[in-house]
């Protein structure tokens, strides 16, 4: 895989480190956020391959900042994957009408991550 430029999204300071390894794993350049709007304004100037995100975090949530990206003219081509514990059939429903083009639910393996990292870089 070229060098690809990933954004992790998270709150919890153990979620982040454990998304950073695994996606610096994979040889990708690592940015971080820890909520939603940081998130945003890091896509809009770091302009990342691929958007790794939790969904519940302080302030605007995942849900609202995947909305905000998908619908934003310098975002929208910036593919978003929710990384949570979110799991239920309407938590995938509506991660989807936000624009998420995948859901991988906490626990999670460095190959489930990969995985969805090749598919969308």
């Amino acid at each position: 895989m070229a060098t690809k430029t990933i954004l992790v999204v998270d709150d919890s300071p153990t979620h982040l480190d454990n998304l950073r390894n695994a996606v610096a794993d994979l040889g990708a350049r690592v940015i971080t956020a820890t909520n939603g709007n940081e998130a945003i304004e890091k896509a809009k100037s770091e302009h990342p391959d691929i958007i790794l995100m939790d969904v519940v975090m302080d302030g605007l949530d995942g849900y609202g900042a995947c909305r905000e990206l998908t619908r934003g003219e310098a975002t929208k081509d910036i593919p978003v994957i929710f990384v949570t514990s979110k799991n239920q059939r309407a938590d995938k429903i509506w991660a989807d009408k936000q624009g998420a083009r995948a859901m991988i639910t906490k626990p999670y393996t460095n190959a489930d991550i990969a995985d969805q990292v090749r598919r969308y870089c």
